[in-house]
């Protein structure tokens, strides 16, 4: 294989090649890191390399090829990390000031799964700070660009990740979601990023571990690529209280012969009408409910009630600032982000009544959306309301002129979502006349990732995106 085709062919493909000897971990480590060099100035995905390690790591893999033994699911895989995960021996910052020499003494429990499953980690990727936010940059590092255009955006805060998968610096990258953290980025860049049900993934260490409303999960360039990687990190883990046990063989049969056919699919452009969408994203989304009419789906046009959805993140988002990393103002305030800082004051005005609210707001939006969908096999929408904006803004200024407020409102899209509680997938779903892609949230019931895999990869099958490259390739 050629070394361009090596950094675009899917994980899956590549662990078949290893076992055929068409080619090995090593010749795919050396054409990613190329890639890398080629690529990484003019992108900022990664922030971190660990370049002899993995090649070390990689030459380990392929003499192992010889050896006759069943490989691993991801023998050999080069694998991105956020920086906001720790890695043993590896820097992590979590993309601030506050941290930029810390190297931990433990992976994080994801990253020891990844390892166990025979991925081999080549480096940390770019975050907002603490990854509080939907646009990719920091004082320490500096901003991702998007590989589609880089005078905008990749999204955030998983958007280094989407950058480098996108670009070809890898095929599957780690990532983390509490607002649209991974489904942002993804279609911003027009890559895979899957959330799944709270505990799906199980995460340590954590700050709040009975957190209900961050996870972390697969992004790749495909499908299935993402359903690989989450069948080797899914699963019940004693160090998370909200860990369940999961079939991940369930996960990876549901991409091999997907079908929607009979299925009750419902659709909305922008929450019926909650939030503004740039008119060619809804046209473009839009489309994506033609494709699956043509695959026996039938559509209908409607929503869940998702009023005082906005008060329900302004409670839950701002008490978890303030318990994470409020402790860090009096030192800290002047080098920390300025949306995060907000954040941080805004959890700090909060008043008993009105957290209480948000709980109990929170409770009633749950019981509606289980009850829409028990007429439902799934939810699909819009990723997001508004394309890649200029990377020097920390927010788009306005979504289909409707001026936004706060770092945070352009990605209600998605944050919206994850106050439901249910697996979701976004998957590019085509392009703007200027060519930037759009990416499409598909929603499935409570704990029902194979079927969102399955629809995911069925929509992916029959509207396929993979052979559309960034021009900066």
């Amino acid at each position: 294989m050629l070394d361009h085709d090596l950094c675009f062919t899917p994980a899956a493909d590549l662990v078949r090649a290893f076992r055929a000897r068409k080619t090995s971990p090593s010749e795919v480590m050396a054409a990613v890191f190329a890639r890398i060099k080629a690529l990484n100035p003019k992108i900022n995905a990664y922030v971190t390399l660990v370049e002899d390690q993995a090649k070390r790591e990689a030459k380990a893999a392929t003499r192992a090829l010889g050896r006759g033994k069943t490989l691993r699911p991801l023998h050999g895989i080069p694998v991105s990390i956020k920086d906001v995960c720790v890695t043993k021996g590896i820097r992590t910052t979590w993309c601030s000031e506050i941290y930029k020499d810390f190297v931990p003494a433990e992976d994080a429990l994801v990253v020891e799964r990844l390892k166990a499953a025979g991925a081999i980690v080549v480096g940390k990727t770019n975050s907002p700070e603490f990854a509080a936010g939907g646009h990719t940059f920091n004082t320490l590092f500096g901003p991702t660009r998007n590989p589609w255009n880089t005078a905008l955006s990749a999204g955030g805060s998983s958007g280094g990740a989407a950058a480098a998968l996108a670009a070809g610096m890898g095929p599957i990258a780690e990532g983390s979601d509490l607002g649209g953290s991974l489904r942002t980025p993804a279609a911003f860049c027009g890559v895979v990023g899957f959330r799944g049900s709270i505990g799906l993934v199980p995460v340590y260490p954590s700050q709040l571990a009975w957190n209900t409303l961050s996870v972390q999960g697969p992004m790749a360039r495909t499908v299935g690529d993402a359903a690989l990687m989450l069948s080797t990190i899914a699963g019940t883990d004693d160090r998370d209280p909200l860990s369940f046990a999961v079939d991940t063989r369930g996960l990876l049969k549901a991409v091999r012969s997907p079908s929607v056919k009979g299925w009750r699919v419902a659709w909305t452009p922008d929450l019926n009408g909650l939030l503004p969408v740039e008119p060619e994203i809804a046209a473009v989304a839009e489309k994506a409910t033609r494709v699956f009419r043509k695959l026996g789906a039938k559509i209908d046009t409607a929503c869940p009630d998702f009023s005082g959805f906005v008060d329900i993140i302004m409670g839950t988002r701002g008490i978890g600032m303030v318990a994470q990393h409020a402790d860090k103002l009096p030192r800290w305030r002047s080098k920390m982000q300025e949306g995060l800082v907000w954040n941080i004051e805004q959890g700090l005005s909060l008043t008993p009544g009105d957290v209480a609210r948000a709980h109990l707001q929170h409770t009633q939006l749950w019981n509606r959306v289980r009850r829409f969908m028990e007429d439902y096999d799934l939810l699909i929408l819009p990723a997001t309301g508004t394309l890649p904006f200029p990377v020097e803004l920390p927010y788009p200024p306005s979504i289909a002129g409707k001026t936004m407020q706060n770092y945070m409102e352009f990605f209600y899209m998605t944050y919206a979502i994850s106050l439901t509680g249910l697996p979701v997938i976004v998957v590019p779903c085509g392009f703007t006349k200027g060519g930037l892609p759009v990416g499409l949230q598909i929603v499935g019931r409570r704990r029902q990732e194979a079927a969102v895999l399955c629809a995911a990869a069925a929509f992916e099958r029959a509207a396929p995106w993979a052979d559309r490259r960034p021009p900066v390739i």
